[in-house]
């Protein structure tokens, strides 16, 4: 799994473990895809299929609670696996904290930058 974007490769894996027909949508036609496409887990979790995106993409990196609940129920997650998404995102927002820390310590305060100017 890759370190920078663990939850969109666990989204990823997990949309393509869900059937379609198991969660009482309707084939018709051929499917590209195996298991889930993108907007139908949007859609059965109630959230845009662009910000799901965004989210498997690595794009957006702090989804609330509600919707990590939301996409679970969509992936048919259960309780340990639900747990450990929930654990990807806020393991992935201590790395993005860590990095903000780091860049405001290396940042000299606005005032420096004044006397410089001066």
């Amino acid at each position: 799994m890759d370190a920078s974007n663990a939850l969109g490769e666990f989204l990823r894996a997990r949309r393509r473990l869900v059937r379609p027909e198991d969660v009482g949508i309707g084939i018709s036609g051929t499917r590209r895809v195996e298991g889930l496409r993108r907007e139908e887990v949007a859609m059965l979790a109630g959230i845009s299929t662009d910000y799901y995106l965004r989210l498997e993409q690595g794009r957006d990196r702090n989804p609330s609670p509600q919707v990590l609940s939301a996409i679970a129920r969509a992936l048919t997650l259960d309780q340990a696996a639900a747990d450990h998404m929930s654990g990807l995102t806020r393991d992935q927002g201590t790395r993005a904290s860590a990095r903000t820390r780091s860049r405001a310590a290396h940042r000299a305060p606005n005032r420096c930058h004044r006397a410089f100017e001066s």
